[in-house]
């Protein structure tokens, strides 16, 4: 399953009641509305992309445009670019055997072709290919929210009509258009040259993963201290129930405790299971999809950043 392949570093400490003079409550409003952390720096990337741990529901992403812009026919294919243009999301998540697979913020598969190269990254579907399998575009200045995908191997390349596509280890990234609703992977196989993507750029669905691109070898873990990170009620970043932001510097208190079951953020931080950075520890990099699986369900009081 998907948390099984998360990635972690987990140290767990018993620490006697500390009391650190630099801990301040989160100015984040609890509740079931997801809180994305107002104060996080996004990470800027190539064309001024700024790269956002967490999904978008949880950083109040505006309806109807990003992957949820639709068009006349209520599907994503006849959206108009320049809305749906404005962000993407990109999450480690299932869709049917595909596990793990990338979707988009509409929940819809995300693939790869293997007639395009990712050192460097070119993409060779345009004309009537890219009808089929509409490339996914941000617009310069936009949004990429990530929620179990490596900030590492997010990046862009510019197409032949000059649009920026974006790329999963190096290799462009699609839809498919037949592709309708969250779970379909119609696109899987087609022609032997089109796969769903995984979170560090492979093909999913396969055995050998990928013959042509960087083996998982498990090199994309963050080695920075994040600065933010965004606090799921359910596993796997789901946005089924509520999320809420902690940003630092320092030891603070979460404002809804014992609730979190997964985590982003962009690199390192110490969970703590007790107020103000006291009782048992955990060390993670990156996002932790199941905190079931390191034993820090529920858990979380307090967080350390740096």
């Amino acid at each position: 399953m998907l948390s099984k392949r998360a990635k972690y570093v987990a140290v767990l400490v018993v620490a006697g009641a500390v009391s650190l003079s630099a801990c301040g409550l989160p100015t984040f409003a609890a509740g079931p509305a997801p809180a994305a952390p107002s104060a996080q720096v996004p990470e800027t990337g190539s064309a001024g992309l700024s790269l956002l741990a967490g999904t978008a529901k949880a950083h109040n992403a505006t309806a109807k445009t990003g992957d949820w812009a639709t068009g006349s026919d209520g599907t994503a294919n006849t959206a108009d670019q320049n809305v749906a243009r404005k962000w993407v999301q990109l999450k480690a998540s299932q869709a049917g055997a595909l596990d793990p697979v990338v979707v988009n913020g509409a929940g819809l598969t995300l693939y790869r072709f293997d007639k395009d190269t990712a050192k460097p990254s070119v993409s060779n579907c345009n004309g009537d290919c890219a009808k089929t399998w509409p490339p996914l575009t941000v617009a310069p200045g936009g949004r990429i929210f990530l929620a179990g995908v490596p900030k590492s191997k997010v990046g862009t390349v510019k197409r032949d009509d000059g649009s920026l596509q974006v790329t999963i280890g190096g290799w462009p990234v699609y839809r498919f258009a037949k592709d309708t609703k969250p779970g379909d992977a119609k696109g899987q196989g087609v022609g032997g040259t089109w796969f769903g993507i995984t979170p560090n750029g492979q093909k999913a669905g396969t055995e050998t993963g990928d013959g042509n691109g960087d083996a998982q070898d498990g090199s994309t873990q963050p080695t920075e201290s994040a600065d933010s990170a965004v606090l799921f009620d359910d596993k796997n970043f789901s946005d089924d129930g509520a999320s809420q932001g902690v940003a630092g510097p320092g030891c603070k208190n979460v404002a809804r405790r014992d609730v979190t079951s997964s985590i982003s953020a962009s690199g390192s931080l110490k969970l703590w299971s007790g107020q103000n950075c006291t009782g048992k520890s955990l060390v993670i990099n990156g996002d932790v999809a199941d905190l079931g699986e390191v034993g820090f369900d529920n858990a979380v009081e307090s967080v350390f950043f740096g």
